[in-house]
């Protein structure tokens, strides 16, 4: 078994950061869709502004929002503007087609890449 992206939301830019929530980080429920990623999952999140990485969950946001929402500890690695990439992960025994989510600086879907499968098909 490996762990393989399964789904990636790429430079997303974050529109809040909420230290005082209990955790997680909120994001536009058709872009979760688009995505395969699921409410509760684990996330792995790297702000492209800054370098920072860190895990979380997610929670689902209001559909067409455009809203991607830091919460809890992690809102004191990201500031509001920065551009995030979101990716989940899947435990696989074959190689599987990663969905690649396309933003604009709206958070708006612009396009969905299919990438090459990992390893041999």
């Amino acid at each position: 078994m490996r762990v393989l992206l399964r789904g990636k939301i790429h430079r997303a830019v974050v529109t809040q950061a909420d230290p005082d929530y209990i955790g997680s980080i909120t994001i536009d429920s058709s872009l979760l869709e688009e995505a395969d990623i699921w409410p509760g999952e684990k996330v792995l999140i790297s702000d492209v502004n800054n370098g920072a990485r860190f895990e979380t969950y997610v929670v689902a946001g209001e559909a067409g929002s455009g809203t991607i929402c830091v919460n809890g500890a992690a809102a004191r690695l990201v500031r509001v503007g920065d551009r995030i990439i979101i990716m989940a992960f899947e435990l696989a025994d074959a190689p599987i087609e990663p969905r690649i989510v396309l933003v604009d600086e709206k958070n708006r879907w612009t396009e969905t890449l299919r990438a090459p499968r990992s390893g041999k098909a």
